[in-house]
């Protein structure tokens, strides 16, 4: 099952890509500090029956070197299925693009990224015709960052860092960093990674925790931001009302700041729903649309919005 933790692991790769240096760095692979990357398209579907996407496919372009692949994958538990869906992908994007293709998994669990190091055979009778060794992000080799000067200098690792040590009982003091972290940096920046982490951090204690750093204080005080203006306001007030009001006011910002265009009609759509699960799930959701009609599409089967009367 998709989840918020999937998708802000591998999605943070393709909005902030230098996080890719450091991440290099931390695998034992050689990264010049410049590179041109550009995101691809996952689908990895072969004419018809089954559908097959990687996470998320980039395409580096090393100032240093030949350009190549980085397939990302997210693994939130063991799927012994994936040593033959993974081997699939790197050779499909191998033959597609003709450049070598890197295969890296990031995990939150200890247990899931030893079994994902690999390698994955395929061998018959002592003779092995391929195998896949993907690279692995987890809490073994991601460093808690827990310096706020640290998260500063990079605010994406920072980010992925917090992700990664989510189930971590001391993951507090990660959290406590960047929050101070984002506090020094422009209204903008700190939108996208505050919402990214909230997201990121999903259905665990951490998420609580971010919360309230968040609630306790004036993030942006006097600049008029999300923070400040919306994501507090059903807090204060109280009831019910107010918290779908700034629910949907903090969806229309989110989609502003990321420059996606809002109709009239969607707009209204939004400011009227009272559904708190329905503004909950469009909020998870718009980090990662592209458009309006994504942030509405996986509920057009669904019971109409309930609306204010």
């Amino acid at each position: 099952m998709v989840t918020s933790t999937h998708e802000a692991s591998h999605r943070i790769f393709q909005d902030r890509p230098e996080l890719l240096t450091p991440v290099f760095g931390l695998l034992g692979v050689p990264m010049s500090a410049k590179a041109s990357v550009s995101v691809l398209s996952a689908d990895v579907t072969e004419i018809q029956p089954l559908e097959r996407r990687v996470d998320t496919v980039l395409r580096v372009e090393p100032s240093d070197g030949d350009a190549f692949l980085l397939a990302i994958e997210t693994q939130g538990l063991r799927d012994n299925r994936k040593a033959t869906s993974w081997s699939y992908y790197v050779a499909y994007l191998h033959e597609k693009f003709c450049l070598p293709v890197l295969l890296l998994v990031t995990c939150t669990d200890r247990r899931t990224a030893r079994w994902a190091t690999g390698p994955f055979t395929c061998e018959v009778r002592g003779w092995t015709t391929h195998s896949t060794h993907p690279l692995v992000l987890s809490p073994d080799n991601v460093p808690m960052i827990t310096d706020r000067r640290t998260a500063a200098r990079n605010l994406a690792m920072a980010t992925f860092s917090a992700i990664t040590h989510s189930k971590n009982p001391e993951a507090t003091a990660i959290l406590e960093a960047l929050f101070g972290a984002l506090q020094e940096t422009d209204p903008q920046t700190a939108l996208y990674f505050s919402g990214l982490l909230e997201i990121g951090l999903g259905d665990t204690p951490a998420r609580q925790t971010w919360r309230k750093l968040m609630s306790f204080t004036n993030f942006f005080p006097g600049r008029g931001t999300l923070l400040e203006e919306t994501y507090l306001e059903g807090q204060t007030k109280g009831e019910a009302r107010g918290e779908a009001r700034g629910e949907a006011r903090a969806i229309l910002r989110f989609l502003e700041v990321r420059g996606i265009t809002v109709p009239k009609e969607a707009r209204e759509r939004i400011a009227d729903c009272t559904d708190l699960d329905l503004l909950n799930r469009w909020l998870d959701r718009t980090p990662h649309v592209e458009s309006v009609d994504e942030l509405f599409a996986e509920d057009a089967g669904n019971t109409a919005d309930r609306t204010e009367a």
